[in-house]
């Protein structure tokens, strides 16, 4: 099926959720699409971050209006909750089409893919989410519908099977994937422009925090905006479900203004810490390292050890952990960090492998 605009969300499941946490996760949540609807940009000049993406899809969009003609099919990559759903419905606006949004596990056949296309209108956006996910013999009819506007339909079976060309209208396809190296070459190369998301900086995420306060009509103070921001793993996502967690701290044991204590105090109750680990991520740094002695240790024991499935622990927890430089992966397994050590407040054994300096740390001398 396809729905269009405003048709929002990243459509992955979404991570860990614990009762009195905060869901740390940067995957999309069915229950907040209507909130992340009301707080995504509406172009790209309300659009905050990814400078670089801004500009370069600036001059691609600009260039297409002034040629009349529909864009280059754009490829966004990179982690979740970054953007890449909104930018989708950006190009959309600005090239003042319809966007039609589906995602690549629901293309399971040609037939629904075909389908599809011959509905499309002159000028339309098509979002693909997930598109690695597309089954191959979906993809291989959009190999012909991205570069010959036409697919081919088979009717039949056997040696009486008649194809059938049917003509698209002129589209413009964006596609966003987490995992660009899961693409197969070929269709990554019919993208005429792609671009990689990155993760957001400290001060990026406070003008995010900023606007997304003024669209909540939160009194949000520059010192509260700064604490929420250390805390949100470099996701907007993830800083605006935070947002919405500390507003209603704010507003039930505060008055109602969003200040660094009250931010702190919000974030203690629903178990965030200072970088933005969450009970989970204690939790398997703490086995890795009491119960382990540092590892190494294989993920599905140490997914035992926190009474957790292992395919939670290695794709919610592991992304962050990693990036943090609070945990390795060896081919002997999971390792922890003299940073995991300091940061749980003991003392980092001689052999311990990595530094003491996180991720996080000040890039100041």
């Amino acid at each position: 099926m396809t729905e269009e605009w405003p048709a929002v969300g990243d459509m992955t499941e979404a991570g860990f959720d614990q009762p009195g946490t905060v869901d740390l996760s940067p995957h999309a949540e069915v229950a907040e699409q209507d909130v992340e609807s009301s707080l995504r940009p509406r172009d790209l000049s309300e659009f905050i971050g990814q400078p670089r993406v801004r500009e370069q899809l600036e001059l691609v969009l600009s260039g297409a209006l002034r040629r009349g003609r529909p864009p280059d099919h754009v490829l966004l990559s990179g982690p979740p909750g970054l953007g890449k759903t909104s930018l989708s419905m950006i190009i959309a606006a600005e090239l003042g089409s319809a966007l039609r949004v589906t995602s690549g596990p629901a293309m399971e056949r040609a037939g629904d893919l075909a389908a599809m296309l011959s509905n499309l209108v002159e000028g339309d956006v098509l979002f693909i989410d997930e598109i690695h996910r597309i089954a191959r013999p979906a993809e291989e009819m959009l190999y012909l519908a991205m570069e010959d506007l036409r697919v081919d339909v088979v009717v039949g079976k056997g040696p009486g099977a008649t194809s059938i060309p049917l003509e698209i209208a002129p589209f413009t396809l964006v596609g966003a994937t987490t995992r660009a190296g899961a693409l197969t070459g070929p269709l990554r190369d019919r993208f005429g422009f792609t671009a990689h998301m990155e993760f957001y900086s400290p001060a990026e995420l406070e003008q995010v925090l900023h606007r997304s306060a003024a669209i909540l009509g939160l009194r949000l103070h520059a010192d509260g905006a700064e604490e929420i921001a250390g805390r949100s793993r470099g996701t907007p996502r993830i800083a605006n479900r935070l947002l919405r967690r500390v507003r209603d701290f704010a507003e039930v044991r505060a008055d109602g203004a969003v200040t660094r204590s009250v931010a702190r105090s919000a974030l203690e109750v629903y178990e965030v810490d200072e970088i933005g680990l969450d009970r989970l991520d204690l939790a398997v740094l703490g086995a890795l390292v009491r119960s382990f002695g540092g590892g190494p240790v294989g993920v599905s024991t140490l997914a035992v050890a926190v009474g957790e499935e292992s395919t939670t622990v290695e794709e919610v927890c592991e992304p962050f952990l990693v990036r943090a430089g609070l945990l390795a992966r060896t081919p002997r397994g999971r390792v922890a960090t003299a940073a995991a050590w300091l940061h749980l407040g003991l003392t980092p054994p001689p052999e311990t492998v990595g530094g003491t300096r996180s991720l996080f740390a000040d890039d100041q001398d």
